[in-house]
C-alpha cells in the first residue's frame, strides 16, 4: 500500500500566503433550503466566483510559482476541458510564463476564448481530456516544456487545499465539510488542510467527498486500495469526468476522506436548479455535485456544514439543457404523447382537463405523421408545467380519467 508524506498546516499557510495577491477569498453563503434538509447549519463556499470561474487557479498559481528560472524559461504545458486550462493560463500569464494547452475537440466555446483570452496557446486535438494529457505529456518530452498536470502533484494539492484554511477561518463552527471528487486534487487538498487546521484547533473536521455515479472511479479504487481505470459514462458533471485517480491524491483521500459517496445525472440536474433559483448562484455541474448529495439524501452530517461550490464555467446552452433536464426531474415539467381520434374536439378536451389539473402548457405539437399510428388516429405531444411529482401524478390521472393515453416522452 502506497504511503504519502502528508502535506503539513505549514505548507497550506505559506501557500495561501503566496496565493492572496492572486486570488480571490470567495464569499461565504448560508443555505437555509440545505439547513432545513440536514437540520444544521449549512453554508455554500462560493469557488465559482473565484478568478477563472473555478478553484483550479489555486493549485495552478501555487505550482507554477514553485518552478525554478530555469524551468519557467522552459514554459510550461497542459490539458484541460476547461477549468485547469483557465487556471494555468492566468497563473502563466501573471508570472510571464509562456503556456500551451491542449483542450479537446468539442471543449465548450466559452472556456476555449476565456483560455486564449489569458494569453495561452491552445491546440484543439483529442476526442478526450485523457487523449489531450497524452499529447500533453507528448509535447513536453519534445520541447522540454514542465507539464502542469491538473490533479497528480503535490504542489496542486496544497494550492487547492487552501480552500478550506478559508472555509475554517469564515465557518469556525464548521464540523463536516462536503467537496466533489474528480482526479481528486481539490478533495486531498480539502481533507488534508481541513484535517491539519482541526488538530491544531484541537478538534475534529469530517470531509465527504462526492463524485458522478458515471464517472465513479474513487469507490472502486478505495475498495481495491490502489487507483483502479474505469469505464466512464458520459456525465453532465465533465469537470470531474475522471477515469482514475490520481496517485498523490488517491493516497490522501483513502488516509483522510471520511466518506465517498456518488450522485446521478438526475440529482445533479436538480442541484444545479435548485442553486439558481434559491441561492442564486450560476454553477456548473461539476460544482453542485455535493449539493446534489444533500438533496439525495445522501449525506449526513451531525453540526455545522459547508459544501464547497467548486465552479461556475457552464456554457450556457449546456445550462439551457440542464434546466430543462431539472425540472424534469423535480416533477415541474413533463412532455407526454398522447393518440387522440382524428375528429374535432379532442384537443379542446385535452386543454380542458389540463386546465382544471392546474398544469400550464408549455408547447404543443399536433401531428398526423408518425410510426405505429393508426390511419384514423393524430398523436398530440405537449409540453406542461406542473407544481412537482405529486401535481404531475395528477395531470396524468386527470388525462386517464377523461379517456385519454399519455405516455411521458423521456427528458
Amino acid at each position: 500500500m502506497t504511503r504519502v508524506d502528508l502535506p503539513t498546516l505549514s505548507e497550506f499557510e505559506e501557500a495561501a500566503g503566496g496565493l492572496a495577491p492572486v486570488i480571490e477569498r470567495t464569499p461565504i453563503q448560508p443555505s437555509q433550503h440545505l439547513s432545513e434538509l440536514l437540520g444544521h447549519e449549512t453554508t455554500l463556499k462560493l469557488e465559482n466566483l473565484q478568478r477563472t470561474g473555478s478553484f483550479k487557479v489555486r493549485g495552478a498559481t501555487h505550482r507554477l510559482s514553485r518552478l525554478t528560472p530555469e524551468e519557467r524559461a522552459r514554459g510550461v504545458v497542459a490539458a484541460s476541458a476547461g477549468n485547469h486550462a483557465q487556471g494555468v493560463a492566468l497563473a502563466a500569464q501573471q508570472l510571464g510564463i509562456p503556456a500551451t494547452i491542449y483542450m479537446p475537440l468539442g471543449v465548450p466555446v466559452p472556456k476555449l476564448l476565456a483560455t486564449r483570452g489569458y494569453g495561452a496557446e491552445v491546440v484543439l486535438e483529442g476526442e478526450t481530456v485523457a487523449t489531450s494529457l497524452r499529447l500533453a505529456a507528448e509535447h513536453a518530452e519534445r520541447e522540454g516544456a514542465v507539464l502542469i498536470h491538473p490533479f497528480d502533484h503535490r504542489d496542486i494539492i496544497v494550492g487547492q487545499g487552501t480552500v478550506a484554511l478559508e472555509v475554517i477561518d469564515q465557518v469556525p463552527q464548521v464540523e463536516t465539510i462536503v467537496v466533489s471528487i474528480g482526479g481528486g486534487g481539490l478533495a486531498a487538498g480539502v481533507a488534508a488542510a481541513a484535517k491539519a487546521k482541526a488538530a491544531a484547533l484541537g478538534r475534529e473536521i469530517r470531509v465527504i467527498g462526492v463524485q458522478a455515479a458515471n464517472a465513479a472511479a474513487y469507490p472502486v479504487s478505495l475498495d481495491a486500495g490502489e487507483p483502479v481505470e474505469i469505464t466512464t459514462e458520459p456525465t453532465i458533471a465533465d469537470g470531474i469526468l475522471v477515469s482514475k485517480p490520481g496517485a498523490s491524491p488517491f493516497a490522501i483521500v483513502r488516509d483522510l476522506v471520511d466518506e465517498v459517496v456518488t450522485v446521478s445525472e438526475d440529482d445533479i440536474a436538480r442541484a444545479l436548479l435548485a442553486l439558481l433559483e434559491r441561492a442564486k448562484q450560476v454553477v456548473e455541474p461539476a460544482g453542485a455535485a455535493g449539493v446534489a448529495a444533500i438533496l439525495a439524501g445522501k449525506v449526513v452530517t451531525n453540526g455545522p456544514t459547508n459544501v464547497i461550490i467548486s465552479g461556475g464555467n457552464i456554457d450556457p446552452l449546456l445550462l439551457q439543457r440542464v434546466v430543462a433536464h431539472g425540472l424534469a426531474a423535480s416533477g415541474r415539467y413533463m412532455t407526454v404523447r398522447i393518440p387522440l381520434p382524428d375528429r374535432p374536439g379532442q384537443l379542446v378536451k385535452v386543454s380542458e382537463l389540463l386546465a382544471q389539473a392546474g398544469a400550464n402548457v408549455i408547447e404543443v405539437l399536433h401531428t398526423r405523421h408518425g410510426q405505429g399510428m393508426q390511419i384514423s388516429e393524430v398523436v398530440l405531444q405537449i409540453s406542461v408545467e406542473t407544481r412537482g411529482e405529486e401535481h404531475r401524478g395528477l395531470v396524468l390521472d386527470a388525462l386517464r380519467g377523461g379517456g385519454f393515453r399519455p405516455e411521458i416522452v423521456p427528458d
